[in-house]
């Protein structure tokens, strides 16, 4: 059968879970409209932009019928994450990030995967995707069987908490549809609980304009005064709603080594790394994920977190040093940042 060997072939490339979902997305697209109108995408443009395409997988790809849906973890071990939360001189970069960016990787697996199933079954219309165009990966791998929706709208799986990227392939295979996974939060709050600007609305509503992940990633002017002192030392993203997720207890460490931490991510301190020039960025930030924000957000989010550091000359002179940076959004955030430390702008 196709699609078992599909999933056997999935598995041999990398991919912990493949499942296999019909393109009907009618039973999402209500929420996702509600979501745009609410504005909660905040500057993320481009959601509003396709607005129902996500929904609509044959419009985004004509003669699409399945969609097949694979996961590969990325957590490379087992740190103590709430201890690196509640450092306030580490950077905290989320864990997906530490390493080498997971686009290409991951959609040239997939592809080597559609290139298996072409030697089997001959030329099918086909398209990858791995968080690159508009696609509504967490419904489709749930109706694909690998995984729910968590409250915290991220995918679950109960082998795997939610530590893994999500890929697809849109196929004119007329495959066997899997059954859609059950949901598996019971009445757990800890997500909502756990987020530290409230960005959690509500179960399975999440206000992105409050979400540290957006603000860290995808704003890209000043972020919020009121929301800095809640961001803590959170540079790249936001663990917070995983981190405390019963589920990630059975999160298992990858064997990608593009997942390994590069430059001592996993640890470095906030002074450290607002000491990088932007050669220095650019250098070491080659073939990351975090290189696509650039360097002036990447300070913008460093001197948050070293306001919200304990104070000590270190970290004043630290911020002296860029308190006249050409960027006016880099020199906005310094400045917040010396007056949360009592030291006048000069």
């Amino acid at each position: 059968m196709l699609a078992a060997r599909i999933k056997r072939w999935g598995a041999e490339l990398g991919f912990q879970a493949v499942g296999i979902a019909d393109a009907d997305l009618s039973a999402a697209e209500p929420r996702l409209t509600e979501w745009l109108q609410r504005g909660w995408h905040g500057e993320m443009d481009y959601m509003a932009r396709h607005g129902a395409t996500r929904a609509r997988p044959a419009e985004l790809i004509p003669g699409t019928l399945r969609v097949i849906s694979c996961r590969i973890n990325y957590s490379a071990g087992d740190p103590d994450e709430r201890a690196a939360l509640s450092d306030p001189g580490r950077a905290y970069v989320a864990r997906y990030a530490r390493g080498r960016d997971y686009h290409t990787m991951i959609r040239g697996r997939l592809q080597k995967l559609c290139d298996r199933i072409e030697a089997d079954a001959g030329s099918f219309g086909h398209r990858v995707f791995s968080d690159s165009a508009p696609v509504l990966e967490v419904e489709l791998a749930a109706k694909a069987g690998i995984g729910w929706r968590g409250k915290n709208t991220l995918l679950l799986a109960r082998d795997a908490g939610s530590y893994f990227f999500l890929g697809e392939i849109y196929t004119s295979l007329p495959l066997p549809a899997d059954d859609a996974s059950t949901e598996h939060c019971g009445t757990c709050r800890a997500c909502l609980d756990a987020c530290p600007t409230q960005a959690i609305r509500a179960p399975y509503e999440l206000d992105a304009r409050r979400c540290i992940s957006y603000l860290t990633i995808e704003h890209k002017s000043a972020i919020p005064e009121e929301l800095r002192p809640l961001i803590g030392n959170r540079v790249y993203g936001c663990d917070d709603c995983q981190v405390y997720c019963p589920w990630n207890s059975f999160a298992q460490p990858t064997v990608e080594a593009d997942f390994a931490v590069r430059n001592g991510l996993d640890r470095a301190t906030l002074v450290e790394l607002f000491a990088w020039s932007e050669q220095d960025f650019d250098v070491r930030m080659r073939g990351s994920a975090i290189r696509r924000i650039g360097y002036e957000r990447w300070l913008r989010n460093l001197a948050v977190g070293l306001g919200n550091a304990r104070s000590s000359p270190e970290v004043v002179a630290a911020l002296r040093a860029r308190a006249g940076h050409p960027s006016a959004l880099v020199r906005e955030h310094v400045a917040w940042a010396l007056l949360v430390h009592g030291e006048p702008v000069q």
